[in-house]
């Protein structure tokens, strides 16, 4: 093998002698160790390193880079090293960041909230309707149901306040009949909704409250779909006369939204169906139908008998990666 690799190849020399290529490799002698690199001569010792990175990090330099330190010791008749060794010092401790003294935010971490059934979990929002002049608005209050997509608390007023939030979210509590510590009601961080009144009445009623992210819109979606649906329809005005005109449009709008609209997220099924335990008899009905069609014309239908679209069993504001909950995957199972 060793007067044939040479010659014709190790590859070719392996095919003659029916030998493997890496049973040679696995015989072939190991690598001699590397040499260490010498020290070189014109390196900074450990103490010079260590005193460099002492005056880098002083209260006197702390807010100072590198190239300000190197000029400034210059003017003051003493020299360290250059500024670019300045760098290389930094960068080897970890230390090459912003230096000066700033305010950092700390990591919020996203909120992870699971719905498997009505009256689980609110969330809600505010929006604004432009009013009949420039720079005039009507402020739209609404709390959705995450799990059934329906509206079970509005109202539109003048302006927005915690005290006017603190309202819509009490009056709407106790028209759903909620007990004490079975809700969770999640919003943005705006004003209204971190209000110190909003958060009192929240523990009065025994609700748990959640917040998004600062700056993070994804960590709300469902209202701020809902919001765009209420925009998107074709009758939604431009403007708004008064805010009669505003609550007589937004009262026939809910009861559209909650009743006739066909909503995607929930198998195609209206808001008030899910919310009131009411999906299950539908989708049994629409199932029959589709068998029916089945049954007339299967040839129609290449991957057999059609379903119609399931309500899903749970629904998740930033569902967690990784492996499923042992104690989740059994609720949702029962």
């Amino acid at each position: 093998m060793a007067d044939l690799a040479p010659t014709v190849g190790i590859a070719a020399a392996c095919r003659v002698l029916g030998v493997p290529r890496s049973a040679v490799y696995r015989a072939a002698p190991p690598a001699p160790a590397a040499v260490p690199r010498r020290r070189p001569a014109r390196a900074l010792t450990p103490n010079e390193v260590a005193h460099i990175r002492t005056v880098l990090n002083s209260d006197r330099f702390a807010d100072c880079t590198p190239r300000q330190i190197y000029a400034t010791l210059l003017d003051e008749g003493t020299y360290l090293c250059h500024w670019r060794t300045m760098y290389r010092i930094l960068a080897a401790h970890r230390e090459v960041r912003e230096r000066r003294n700033q305010l950092r935010h700390p990591t919020y971490a996203a909120p992870e909230l699971l719905a498997t059934g009505p009256n689980q979990l609110w969330s809600w929002d505010i929006t604004k309707f432009k009013g009949p002049t420039t720079w005039s608005y009507f402020y739209a209050y609404v709390i959705l149901d995450v799990f059934s997509r329906c509206i079970v608390g509005w109202m539109v007023m003048e302006r927005e306040s915690a005290a006017l939030a603190e309202q819509c979210i009490a009056e709407t509590y106790h028209r759903e009949g909620i007990q004490p510590n079975q809700r969770t009601l999640h919003a943005d961080n705006g004003s209204a909704m971190t209000a110190k009144p909003v958060a009192q009445l929240l523990a009065d009623l025994g609700v748990t409250k959640t917040h998004s992210r600062p700056h993070v819109s994804n960590d709300n979606p469902y209202s701020e779909a809902q919001f765009k649906t209420t925009k998107y329809r074709p009758d939604f005005p431009d403007r708004f006369g008064s805010l009669i005109d505003a609550r007589a449009w937004m009262r026939a709008f809910v009861q559209w939204y909650n009743h006739d609209h066909c909503h995607s997220g929930i198998g195609l099924l209206p808001p008030a169906v899910v919310h009131h335990g009411q999906a299950s008899a539908m989708t049994t009905a629409r199932q029959q139908v589709l068998a029916t069609a089945y049954a007339a014309h299967p040839e129609r239908f290449v991957r057999g008998t059609p379903r119609p679209p399931r309500v899903p069993q749970a629904v998740w504001i930033n569902r967690p990666a990784g492996p499923a909950d042992p104690s989740i995957t059994a609720a949702l199972r029962e």
